[in-house]
């Protein structure tokens, strides 16, 4: 059996079980980047002079972990979504396009790596709500966990490029 198919059962098999945690999984799968942005949003208001670079930092590295690798990669190895092969328990409705690597690990992955070079313990909770937005969206069955496991991997190769290249 595909280990990659066996994981997402085990966590997709999870929906449509308790009311609380499909709420909690949607909430995660489509809002808490939100929040995660407002919070990005507080650093800039505190001290726009300290987090200037780093402003600069993530958005040189989310657009090349989201619109340029990831869609290079979708480009050439174009995966279908779960819920488009097989039966799961999809719990939100989204569009049939390809799910290698996932956008969304990718991009909140970059941001995290990026604050965490700036602000560790910022960092870890951006770490965190980055793997909570990621997992839950297996758990709701629109990405397989090597999409999730490709784009963490863009993702922090992305920050970490973008640290080393761009000096302020």
């Amino acid at each position: 059996m595909n280990l990659d198919f066996f994981l997402f059962q085990q966590i997709n098999s999870l929906a449509g079980k308790y009311l609380w945690l499909d709420t909690i999984a949607i909430f995660f799968a489509q809002y808490l980047g939100y929040f995660l942005f407002f919070f990005l949003f507080l650093f800039l208001a505190k001290n726009f002079k300290k987090y200037r670079p780093m402003i600069v930092r993530v958005l040189g590295a989310v657009i090349l972990a989201r619109l340029v690798i990831t869609e290079t990669i979708r480009w050439f190895f174009p995966i279908s979504r779960p819920f488009l092969e097989n039966n799961v328990n999809l719990l939100l409705n989204y569009p049939a396009t390809a799910s290698f690597p996932s956008g969304h690990a990718a991009f909140y992955f970059a941001l995290a790596t990026v604050i965490y070079s700036y602000n560790k313990k910022a960092g870890f909770l951006f770490f965190l709500a980055s793997f909570l937005i990621s997992l839950s969206r297996v758990f709701v069955g629109i990405h397989w966990p090597l999409d999730i496991l490709a784009g963490l991997f863009v993702g922090i190769f992305s920050g970490w490029l973008v640290i080393k290249s761009i000096s302020l």
